[in-house]
């Protein structure tokens, strides 16, 4: 399981990064529904990263409310699986 999330966190970075590139050419992105679904399934960490680092997604702030209530979702189910199972 370890080895998925890092897996998928490194992933979710890369792909971070590529629409950061697309968006300075000005080409064809990938959309936020992927990248909020890439970061649903586990790429969190790697998805804060990248925002960080590649300063991208950062000040879009529908985005941004998002991203958040994915986390949330994420933190309460981790709670619930810790708390019940």
């Amino acid at each position: 399981m370890t080895y998925l999330l890092l897996i998928i966190n490194i992933i979710s970075f890369i792909i971070f990064g590529i629409d950061k590139q697309k968006a300075v050419k000005h080409k064809r992105r990938i959309s936020e529904l992927n990248l909020l679904i890439l970061t649903f399934l586990g790429g969190t960490i790697g998805a804060i990263l990248a925002m960080l680092f590649f300063r991208h997604k950062i000040s879009k702030t529908s985005f941004l409310l998002k991203f958040g209530l994915i986390v949330l979702i994420q933190t309460a189910l981790i709670y619930f699986f810790q708390k019940y199972f």
